[in-house]
């Protein structure tokens, strides 16, 4: 299952030999350690994937003043001292560390942020000393500190006195008096601007990178990595599963390879013994993770970014929407071309629209279009009620629209769908008084981050309402909400769509017109026919059950006579009621 690899100690004729197809080879029975067998565990630069350009700039910064640094003394200027990685949790800021570390051959000195607090008044700020001195004696070295948010919050906003002392001796060490020779210090830290900015400035952090999610050619390196020493099965996709893994982080990626192969090695435990000693070497190579289980562990995970607001793609399909031909093109236009090919809106230099409005009296299946949209591009879905976003204290609300925005940006392309828009919309002036504006400060915040100066990403927004006459009009202009759309109640035709899709799994007898159905609903909207199909369907339950319970009586009252399972007729054992012979055998034989 593995590669073996050969060392060759000694040839016959010696000096040179050339080996062909009838070369006897004897191997001896002692293996031999490679010279470097103890550090090929070590993570290197080829472990780390999806941040090609962020490597090359931490290449840059940490390799060249560690191993030349006469290239910044004759040219006459200080190399960088720092470098700060920010990026959601799970990007490998921790990994690339890690790899720079052994790669460049530095002494590597590792500070976890919470570890040099201590309870004695001034010790942390000694062991914080201590660490620099450390490094300075192991120089060339790289001091790491992971999550340095933790150690050097802004000194304004914290109460302890601690944090305080820490964060300016932290200042002091990294670019006091004293200068410091071939010691580079690394952050890490999920919350860039939770940290003091006396620290973001040139000769301290000199250079902030930032490590995101990746895009579908990193995720696919990533993928590379960690199913390298995976058995895969030959018609793995790896291409497919990084197009469908939108927003997933390298930690993501991994869990996902983990459980593909704990998926594999589910479908065989039946045949594993776990109170054996060793498994069959059989079974182990019968073993291999194939695009199946990728596929079913993808329907279980989701990107960590979006862990708090549960984000799913919808099971909705389009042919679960009956009719909407021309709404659901138009849909597909906004929506799906701009994530499946962005090269197209590049090449005729057009930006991708923003949003939709669907509005339209209820029932009328908005929802299940922002579902179906969702589902059919692959698209993450954020489903986000009004209502919710509004909160009792003063400025929570637009920190919630806020973080909601941060959440789709971070995980994009995502699908970002306010349900009961007009909850939060409302126009501006109506509401003083009402919750001291909260209102209008949540639509404020919304107008801003829908195309205000933020970075631009695939991020849409379809907002459903059915009161588009009271939602305020800087909302409905081009370039925030471009279209909308009106759902009308279904014609005919649609409502026959309708009938169809509802009842598209369950039985329906010889007899049942649809068409004549659809004809005779006039006026019914989406939901209206869905709930004419639940109703027939729970009475179609419900004599079903009857049946069944007047037959268990029936047995049990006459437990000689049986029924046929086809023609629910008494029967005689063993023969249908409908044959021939049982008629004939009814006339000689008297049936109990």
């Amino acid at each position: 299952m593995r590669s073996v690899e050969f060392k060759v100690i000694e040839t016959d004729p010696a000096e040179y030999c050339i080996v062909a197809p009838d070369t006897e080879i004897f191997c001896d029975g002692e293996p031999v350690k490679r010279e470097d067998e103890e550090r090929l565990d070590d993570v290197g630069y080829d472990d780390v994937g999806g941040v090609r350009k962020q490597m090359a700039q931490i290449r840059e910064l940490v390799e060249l003043p560690l191993r030349h640094p006469q290239l910044f003394k004759s040219i006459g200027v200080k190399p960088p001292k720092g470098i700060l990685l920010f990026g959601p949790p799970g990007s490998g800021k921790t990994l690339i560390a890690r790899a720079v570390a052994n790669e460049t051959g530095a002494f590597f000195f590792l500070i976890n942020g919470p570890e040099i607090m201590s309870k004695l008044a001034g010790e942390s700020e000694s062991n914080l000393r201590k660490a620099f001195e450390e490094a300075e004696k192991n120089a060339p070295s790289i001091i790491f500190i992971d999550e340095i948010d933790s150690i050097a919050p802004k000194r304004e906003k914290t109460n302890g006195e601690v944090e305080r002392r820490i964060v300016s001796q932290l200042l002091t060490l990294m670019d006091g008096l004293k200068s410091r020779a071939h010691v580079i210090v690394m952050g890490a830290t999920n919350r860039p601007n939770s940290i003091d900015p006396a620290l973001r400035r040139f000769g301290r952090f000199d250079r902030e990178i930032d490590i995101g999610v990746p895009d579908e050619v990193g995720r696919l390196e990533v993928l590379r990595i960690h199913t390298k020493n995976m058995k895969l099965a030959e018609d793995v996709e790896l291409e497919h599963i990084s197009r469908d893994t939108h927003g997933y982080v390298g930690a993501d990626l991994a869990a996902l390879c983990t459980e593909a192969a704990l998926q594999c090695i589910r479908e065989k435990m039946d045949i594993i013994d776990l109170e054996d000693e060793t498994i069959d070497a059989e079974i182990l190579n019968s073993m291999a993770v194939t695009n199946d289980h990728f596929k079913t562990a993808l329907t279980t995970s989701n990107p960590s970014a979006l862990r708090e607001t549960v984000v799913e793609v919808p099971n909705v399909s389009w042919e679960d929407i009956g009719g909407l031909e021309n709404v659901k093109r138009e849909l597909q236009e906004t929506v799906q071309y701009p994530v499946e090919h962005p090269e197209k809106f590049e090449k005729f230099g057009m930006s991708p629209s923003k949003g939709v409005l669907f509005y339209g009296p209820p029932g009328c299946g908005k929802t299940l279009l922002a579902k179906a949209i969702a589902n059919e591009c692959q698209a993450n879905f954020i489903s986000i009620k009004g209502p919710e976003l509004l909160t009792m204290w003063f400025g929570e609300s637009e920190a919630n629209v806020r973080e909601i925005f941060d959440k789709a940006r971070g995980s994009a392309p995502c699908v970002l769908f306010f349900d009961e828009l007009d909850s939060i919309a409302t126009q501006r002036g109506s509401s003083v008084g009402d919750a001291g504006g909260a209102a209008d400060r949540v639509l404020n915040q919304l107008l801003t981050e829908m195309d205000g100066m933020n970075a631009k990403k695939t991020v849409f927004i379809i907002g459903a309402t059915n009161r588009p006459d009271i939602i305020d009009p800087a909302l409905l202009r081009p370039g925030r909400l471009d279209q909308l759309i009106y759902i009308p109640l279904p014609d005919v035709e649609s409502r026959h769509q309708i009938f169809k899709a509802c009842l598209r799994k369950s039985p329906l007898a010889k007899d049942i017109d649809l068409s004549a159905l659809a004809k005779y609903t006039q006026g019914f909207s989406g939901a209206d026919i869905t709930e004419i199909c639940q109703r027939a369907c729970k009475y179609a339950i419900r004599e079903n059950i009857e049946k069944d319970i007047e037959r268990e009586r029936r047995r049990k009252d006459n437990p000689e006579a049986m029924e046929c399972e086809r023609c629910r007729h008494p029967q005689v054992p063993g023969l249908c009621a409908d044959s021939a012979a049982v008629s004939w055998f009814r006339q000689r034989v008297p049936v109990p």
